[in-house]
């Protein structure tokens, strides 16, 4: 099993091949305050001086460090076959180049992180890799953190604080990872701010580990016996007391090696009873353990996940499609599956069915059915006409003469007048119809023809050529509409079988009403008699001591009554005549309009779908490879979009990762490690 560390190595290596980090390999995260002792931890498990040192935030981008054991007799060899060292580094942004100098290695950690984080001490989450290949390390994969600091120093940026913290959680909130969490002796484990920040991602802490550094310099009279022993806080993978050099020893040139043969005596004799569980040795040696049965727990999850992976980017790799050869077939089969999507789209067999709203064909049926038909019954067959204007209607058909019947002129000019008003919304149908046609256009090129995103320029002309064809036929089936309701206003059809029930309503009521008024009418009266009554004549108009036209001195007209200036009243009581002629107008108007009303409402949609949804699917095809295939355009269409071809390398590249991970872990199989 304890090859398992050395493939997740390579898995690692695999992975920065690309760059990426969508795969989240178990490792150990370092985590700890400033001076808490982290670095000289890492030092102590490296066993060379190779981190940078310095106040305040040093560590200011996270260093991926990969321990790899290698046998004494593998040690590297010079071009000219001498030994060239036993121990050696390589940094991954620097390719092969070889570092055998452990202060060349601390000299790159610094330039490399200035170069992105900058000389002001601010910090960044692009991490820096670095392989170390030594006989006296056991296989770990760490990750270096930038210290928990509270307070801003210096010209560090107000939000020092949250940066880190964001940058911490972002590493140990991997699943698969192990939080070292790093606190000094001689601070109070209660108050530990790594095991808290450790807390909020691991609760039950069970892939935390303690370390208690510096126990050398502890006050006197003191120890951290209960400490050591999990009295004070418990962490359920233990707790592993270190001692680390001092700055003096650091300054003096104190080797690694000796610093841990001086920690092994000091446990000796200050924790003799705890000496065997404790130590950098120990902590390696437990690191590498707890590691390996982590790889092995994660493997599994992690097999799924770089499946389930390859094949979205298998899926990605195919949408962008391979470089083009020939350029008039692919031309010719792009148009030709657009226009099949589209017409698909329309008809509802389309590959990609929308499943969050209506579309297409589906929207259109509803335009018709739904839409259209509830505006319709929506209008009042009466709405805008008051008792008033159908009396005033029927008057101003009658002309100077009282009728005795209700004259026919004026429903035609009462019924002509509401059927109008069907045209507003007709045409307003034609317009959603036009917009939903619109609307596949974008939809064919989301989900159905991908391949156009490719060739931005075809793309283009494709919804170009569309869009110039339906904004075509928009006109024309306006005009089939707005005639359809012309037919209607140009003849009123009051033989229309529906329209028969109606009408014998109506003569009923006039015949009756004729009777009515044969019964109502008086005996004859003697013309002269009447007009020395003076009814009939015009004099009983005048109102007493009023003279008649002409008959008065001066002016022909004086004393004639002006009956433009009577004021006509507002509102008044209805004749019981006038009311029985306002209710059978308005009963016909109303038998009418609704004949009207559903004729329309069933050839309209006709109309929409004959002039301008069936004509589009119809000649869609033809009007793209018309004004599209052509040779002097091929070149200018088919140029693929500026990043497509990085976008398809990256794919390329990211799914060879992914395969090549997935051998790696069949390997593990076939090899029991699993």
């Amino acid at each position: 099993m304890e090859a398992l560390i050395p493939v997740i190595n390579k898995l690692q290596d695999v992975f920065n091949t690309v760059g990426a980090d969508i795969i989240q390999l178990p490792q150990i995260a370092v985590v700890g305050t400033q001076s808490s002792g982290k670095s000289s931890v890492l030092e102590s498990l490296v066993g060379r001086d190779l981190l940078p040192r310095g106040t305040g935030v040093v560590t200011r981008r996270p260093l991926i460090l990969q321990l790899v054991h290698v046998d004494p007799g593998d040690s590297r060899k010079n071009d000219d076959g001498g030994r060239e060292g036993e121990e050696w580094g390589k940094f991954l942004h620097t390719k092969n180049t070889i570092y055998t100098d452990f202060d060349e290695i601390r000299q790159e950690i610094e330039n490399e992180t200035e170069r992105v984080s900058g000389n002001n001490k601010g910090i960044s989450d692009e991490p820096i890799h670095l392989k170390i290949f030594s006989p006296h390390v056991v296989n770990l994969t760490l990750v270096d953190l930038p210290g928990i600091t509270k307070v801003p120093v210096g010209d560090q940026p107000k939000d020092i604080e949250v940066q880190i913290k964001d940058l911490i959680l972002k590493h140990i909130s991997n699943p698969n990872s192990i939080i070292l969490a790093v606190t000094a002796a001689n601070t109070d484990m209660a108050t530990s701010e790594a095991l808290k920040v450790a807390r909020e991602v691991d609760p039950d802490g069970r892939r935390t580990l303690a370390v208690v550094t510096k126990l050398d310099l502890m006050d006197a009279g003191t120890d951290a016996m209960d400490v050591l022993m999990g009295r004070v806080i418990p962490v359920k993978l233990g707790l592993i007391g270190v001692v680390n050099r001092s700055q003096l020893d650091i300054n003096n040139k104190k080797s690694v090696a000796d610093a841990i043969r001086d920690e092994y005596a000091f446990l000796q004799k200050k924790y003799p009873s705890l000496a065997n569980r404790n130590g950098t040795k120990y902590l390696a040696r437990t690191l590498n353990r707890l590691l390996m049965h982590h790889i092995r727990d994660c493997l599994p999850e992690l097999k799924a996940r770089i499946n389930v992976l390859a094949a979205q980017y298998q899926s990605l790799l195919s949408s962008y499609g391979e470089p083009v050869e020939d350029q008039s077939a692919t031309l010719l089969q792009l148009i030709t599956k657009f226009a099949t999507e589209y017409c698909n789209t329309i008809e509802g067999t389309a590959k990609y069915i929308e499943t969050a709203e209506l579309c297409g064909g589906a929207r259109i049926c509803y335009i018709f059915h739904e839409t259209f038909g509830r505006t319709l019954e929506s209008v009042d067959p009466l709405g805008g006409l008051s008792t008033i204007d159908i009396l005033t209607a029927i008057r101003n058909a009658t002309g100077p003469r009282p009728s005795l019947f209700v004259p026919e002129v004026s429903f035609e000019l009462l019924v002509k007048k509401q059927v109008k008003r069907l045209e507003e919304p007709s045409l307003r149908c034609v317009e959603l119809v036009h917009e939903e046609m619109q609307r596949i256009i974008q939809h064919c090129s989301n989900y159905s023809t991908q391949e156009l995103q490719r060739f931005p320029k075809l793309h283009e002309a494709i919804v170009e050529v569309v869009t110039s064809l339906l904004r075509k036929r928009l006109p024309i089936t306006n005009e089939m509409v707005h005639n359809l309701v012309a037919i209607e206003l140009a003849y009123i059809n009051t033989k229309h079988p529906d329209f028969a029930d109606a009408c014998g309503v109506m003569n009923n009521n006039i015949e009756e009403e004729r009777r009515n008024r044969m019964r109502e009418l008086p005996a004859a009266v003697p013309r002269d008699k009447a007009e020395q009554d003076g009814t009939g004549n015009w004099r009983g108009m005048l109102k007493k001591g009023e003279e008649a036209p002409g008959s008065g001195p001066g002016s022909p007209f004086k004393g004639a009554v002006n009956l433009l200036d009577v004021p006509v009243p507002a509102a008044r009581k209805l004749s019981s005549r006038e009311q029985r002629d306002c209710e059978v107008i308005e009963r016909l108007i109303k038998s009418y309009f609704l004949i009207v009303r559903k004729n329309i409402q069933d050839s309209v949609p006709k109309a929409v779908m004959h002039f301008l949804v069936n004509h589009v699917k119809d000649s869609l095809q033809s009007e793209l490879v018309g004004q599209l295939y052509k040779s002097g355009l091929l070149n200018d269409l088919l140029t693929e979009s500026e990043d497509m071809a990085q976008r398809r390398k990256e794919a390329a590249d990211m799914l060879q990762a992914l395969q090549k991970a997935s051998q790696v872990i069949a390997e593990i199989r076939e090899t029991h490690l699993w």
